[in-house]
């Protein structure tokens, strides 16, 4: 009986402390994704989702359109589209990306193509090598949930990038925070070992 009670006790608390820790990581999440966006920045880097054939998934989508306009609204900004080619995919992330900020009006000369990464930390490590070596200033662009984890795989490669949320489409919203939740997670983890 004490055995049991004991167990009961045990797996309330443990599960109280998964409540907390899942409960940090969505405020870190909001705190990163409702910052206010600076203008005029030198450059832009639009991290790839997936691509349906040759058509943006809705996520992806949503981070193209949230990229055409800031760089609508500051016209010196540079943007470094990032994705590689995944099953599924006809074209490259950044091939799908340059062409939805082109067919919204920014030209074509303002997108620079990284079209060899496959997870976050590519994205950001292969477009770091384009970045011209004058430019001071950066955004991340990504979809609200990702923000955090972003900046922070960042901010590890040296860059100090402040983000553009793009929305999440809502029917991806409980699946998205789950999977970021344990990208997190895994993060911390590895950076903890990797120090």
């Amino acid at each position: 009986m004490k055995q049991r009670m004991f167990l009961l006790i045990g797996l309330g608390v443990l599960i109280l402390i998964l409540l907390l820790y899942f409960g940090f990581l969505h405020a870190k999440i909001r705190e990163h994704a409702d910052t206010e966006v600076p203008k005029d920045a030198d450059y832009i880097i639009i991290l790839g989702a997936r691509v349906k054939g040759e058509t943006p998934s809705l996520a992806l989508q949503y981070r193209i359109d949230a990229a055409a306009n800031y760089l609508k609204k500051n016209k010196e900004t540079i943007a470094i589209a990032s994705g590689g080619q995944g099953p599924g995919e006809d074209i490259t992330e950044a091939e799908a990306i340059k062409r939805g900020l082109v067919a919204q009006g920014v030209p074509s000369h303002r997108v620079l193509l990284e079209d060899k990464s496959t997870d976050t930390v590519e994205n950001i490590s292969f477009s770091k090598k384009l970045i011209p070596k004058h430019f001071k200033t950066g955004l991340i662009v990504t979809n609200d949930f990702h923000l955090y984890r972003a900046k922070s795989i960042a901010r590890d490669q040296g860059l100090s990038l402040k983000g553009i949320p793009a929305e999440t489409p809502t029917v991806a919203i409980p699946k998205s925070y789950i999977r970021e939740y344990l990208a997190i997670t895994k993060y911390y983890l590895v950076t903890v070992f990797k120090n």
